[in-house]
């Protein structure tokens, strides 16, 4: 898998924390326990990264946990 470019939706991210307990090398959580990108990952702002390709397996599960469908990840 090629780099990736992971977004969180901050208006439907129900700060559930499931994205961060399963990938914390990709996701973490603000003030708010709303999921940020880990910082060496950020690009234009807290919520929007780009991921290596070694860890596009675990920001992917960490998406597929979101009850509410808030990361989209795309191949770059």
């Amino acid at each position: 898998m090629p780099r990736a470019k992971v977004s969180i939706n901050h208006e439907t991210c129900i700060a559930c924390a499931a994205c961060y307990n399963i990938c914390p090398d990709v996701y973490m959580g603000n003030d708010e326990g709303k999921s940020i990108i880990v910082e060496e990952y950020r690009t234009e702002a807290e919520n929007v990264g780009e991921i290596p390709e070694d860890l596009y397996d675990c920001a992917v599960e960490g998406r597929d946990s979101c009850p509410t469908d808030s990361i989209t990840i795309e191949e770059l």
